[in-house]
């Protein structure tokens, strides 16, 4: 009978302290901004546990605290019934094995799902330490500080998203994980890698004659959108879109490019991050922008060369049809 009481004081006493060692390593492994992410998703769990690991220092404390109360309780059991060595044996065995090491082992493995199940056993300890874990907590916070908000680098980005490309069971398909990349790629990339030359450029001055046969040549190119330049290419004075010509008469009234409309865009530098273009485009409020270099134009890029660096694939549209077949 006695035996049998001390077996189950001692299995109560090591199951509270496998509950509180596999707690804190399942609490501490979750991160915050993860918790947060996951929140806004829905994710019932993670509310229920956001509160205690931001509140990491008390929760800690607390479960702490607690653990330290079952151990030493562990060992008084075993000294009342066993000699000094036998009982320092035992204790530690007990405590290790089934009170540490298995029990960090399989919170671990599923940390949110057994800290959503025990957040009231975690919110109980709080309560009952709390005269001791709250001054802890307080210099806690003052000698440690609060825990930086964690944020996944470009690299570390990349990475997730390359394990969903390798994973059968991922949410994402490949399409979607080849523009994810494509967009993180962008920083390490320049204008120069993806512009038009100057030299496979059509572009035309200002004071350029468009009557009936210049109309035609520029068909012919297939441009919707043309740049207009000085001779020298050192200044860019608009873009003239096709669509603009559609209703002038240039067979009885001729005109010069600079009576028509022309939209405005910027200028870019050759060696500006791809990651930043999007922002130009916008700010250009053109589909077409010009790429210097040295005070000098090198070339075009479109919003169109950009999307094709993010999908991985060219965009060949009816009159890259009509190019290719010529």
């Amino acid at each position: 009978m006695e035996f049998s009481l001390l077996f189950i004081e001692v299995l109560i006493l090591v199951g509270l302290s496998a509950l509180c060692s596999g707690l804190n390593i399942a609490l501490m492994s979750l991160n915050p901004s993860d918790l947060a992410r996951k929140v806004k998703l829905g994710d019932i769990r993670a509310k229920r546990v956001i509160g205690l690991r931001r509140n990491s220092h008390l929760t800690l404390a607390a479960i702490l605290l607690t653990n330290v109360a079952v151990i030493s309780a562990t060992s008084l059991v075993i000294d009342n019934r066993f000699n000094g060595l036998v009982a320092g044996i035992s204790s530690t065995l007990l405590i290790v094995v089934f009170g540490e090491v298995m029990p960090q082992a399989l919170f671990a493995r599923h940390a949110l799902s057994v800290c959503s199940r025990l957040s009231g056993v975690l919110k109980l300890m709080i309560f009952i330490t709390y005269p001791i874990s709250k001054p802890l907590q307080l210099l806690l916070d003052k000698m440690i500080g609060h825990e930086a908000a964690h944020l996944h680098t470009r690299h570390e980005l990349g990475i997730i998203i390359n394990e969903h490309a390798s994973e059968k069971n991922s949410e994402l398909d490949e399409d979607e994980v080849e523009i994810i990349q494509g967009a993180l790629s962008l920083s390490h990339k320049r204008i120069r890698d993806i512009m038009t030359d100057i030299k496979n450029t059509y572009w035309l001055t200002s004071d350029t004659l468009i009557d009936e046969n210049k109309l035609d040549e520029i068909k012919e190119h297939n441009w919707s959108r043309i740049p207009i330049f000085n001779k020298e290419k050192t200044e860019c004075f608009g873009v003239l879109l096709m669509k603009d010509m559609v209703d002038v008469d240039f067979d009885d009234h001729p005109k010069l490019v600079s009576e028509l409309r022309l939209h405005s865009t910027k200028l870019v530098g050759s060696m500006t991050a791809l990651d930043t273009l999007f922002r130009k485009f916008i700010t250009a409020k053109s589909h077409l922008i010009p790429v210097e270099k040295d005070d000098k134009i090198i070339g075009i890029v479109t919003i169109e060369d950009l999307i094709e660096e993010i999908l991985g694939h060219e965009i060949v549209d009816e009159s890259d049809h009509d190019r290719l077949a010529a």
